[in-house]
């Protein structure tokens, strides 16, 4: 068999198709959280702890050689952690979803049938217990 012919099986098998659909729609997905986090959350969270932009959150280390500022910038590091628990939390509800939707498994079937040394044995200690 050629590499080709490999590559191409290999390639064109159900798992790899279905996960780079879900590469793709997770990186959708991310830009989405990103966006909310950035655009819609952190300016609410912002103006209720007193008008503070995060993105604008950082801490001053001097200046390089050039005079340029050397920032380090934490408010984008909490974005990016809010980003982080959402997409957690929306995988966590549609993991969830989903194993609600899993078939519950078949109940355990019923105990085979005793052997007939199982009876015979049981019989003994039934024929014990009546002489005491």
């Amino acid at each position: 068999m050629s590499i080709t012919s490999e590559f191409k099986e290999f390639a064109m098998k159900g798992n790899v198709v279905d996960m780079a659909v879900g590469v793709v729609v997770g990186a959708a997905f991310g830009k989405i959280v990103s966006s909310l986090v950035g655009d819609v959350i952190t300016p609410v969270i912002g103006k209720l702890i007193g008008g503070v932009n995060f993105s604008d959150l950082a801490v001053s280390l001097g200046a390089d050689p050039k005079g340029v500022q050397v920032l380090v910038k934490y408010g984008v590091f909490l974005q990016s952690i809010f980003d982080f628990l959402i997409i957690a939390f929306v995988l966590f509800l549609a993991l969830r979803g989903i194993n609600r939707l899993k078939k519950p498994a078949p109940a355990a079937a019923a105990a085979p049938a005793p052997t007939r040394q199982e009876v015979l044995l049981e019989e003994i200690r039934d024929a014990l217990k009546a002489q005491r």
